[in-house]
């Protein structure tokens, strides 16, 4: 800033440029030494590249070019993959795993120090994988499908376990579905037609068997009865004649002999009541 030849102050460009510059220069300064962690994170202070400490959402303040901020996620996240794995019996099953997880916020340091911010593929993901191969393997194929919900809280608490050693909380493990080879799937299809055709002939064996007893019963009822009209004197040739009526069926003989047409055959009757008798 100078005065020329009339007196009037004059101000040197190059010195606007200076203070612009420099105005400039503090607020880039201001702008890297605030930071922003969102909700559903926790930041991870680091200076010089070693963990200092653990930051809640909000803004804060860090030294620029010294203090970072990582973020790390530990809302509630879902992984889900497809897995490959033999039954005890060595059927092949493949079966999509569905699961929720979160990292636990008071750790969230020591993962990112020991496994960083990609845990979820590093962690998570292969020991999917391993859970529902050893779980799998302690089931035949049949009661994979059969016991399924003992499979998968097996499964989760297995995976519970193994993950809590790196601060990941499972929230809870899901079998989407279970596929077998064609073979296996045609075995099961014939073995459910045998068991329908297997319970389809007991209920037929079991009609049989009550008919015939109804039919015997029915017969020793028939003879009982004629047994004790006879013992009571009862059983008269009328009495007989009118069984033979109730039985006839209509039809007279197409050959008589003697000149004679017979009516209806009594003896059957006294026959039966014979029998009786002696059978008593």
């Amino acid at each position: 800033m100078f005065r020329d030849k009339q007196g009037n102050v004059q101000i040197r460009l190059g010195g606007v440029a200076t203070v612009v510059a420099g105005m400039l220069l503090v607020a880039w300064l201001g702008s890297l030494s605030v930071y922003t962690v969102p909700a559903g994170f926790v930041g991870v202070v680091t200076r010089f590249g070693a963990v200092e400490r653990i930051v809640q959402p909000g803004f804060g303040i860090k030294i620029p070019f010294i203090e970072d901020v990582v973020k790390m996620d530990v809302r509630t996240q879902k992984d889900q993959t497809d897995a490959t794995a033999a039954s005890s019996d060595l059927q092949q099953v493949t079966s999509t795993i569905a699961v929720n997880y979160n990292l636990d916020p008071s750790y969230a340091s020591t993962v990112y120090q020991t496994v960083g911010t990609d845990y979820a593929d590093i962690l998570i993901a292969p020991a999917i994988q391993n859970i529902f191969k050893a779980t799998t393997a302690q089931f035949t194929a049949e009661e994979l499908i059969d016991q399924r919900e003992q499979v998968r809280a097996k499964a989760e608490d297995a995976l519970k376990t193994q993950l809590a050693q790196y601060h990941v909380v499972v929230l809870n493990f899901n079998i989407v579905n279970f596929n077998f080879s064609d073979q296996f799937n045609q075995a099961i299809e014939a073995k459910q037609v045998a068991q329908q055709q297997v319970e389809t002939a007991k209920q037929l064996l079991a009609k049989a068997q009550v008919d015939a007893q109804t039919a015997v019963a029915q017969a020793q009822g028939q003879a009982d009865a004629q047994k004790a009209l006879k013992d009571a004197g009862s059983l008269t040739p009328e009495y007989l004649e009118f069984l033979a009526i109730q039985k006839w069926d209509g039809h007279l003989p197409s050959v008589v002999a003697g000149g004679t047409t017979p009516f209806i055959d009594l003896s059957q009757f006294t026959n039966t009541s014979a029998q009786s008798s002696a059978g008593k």
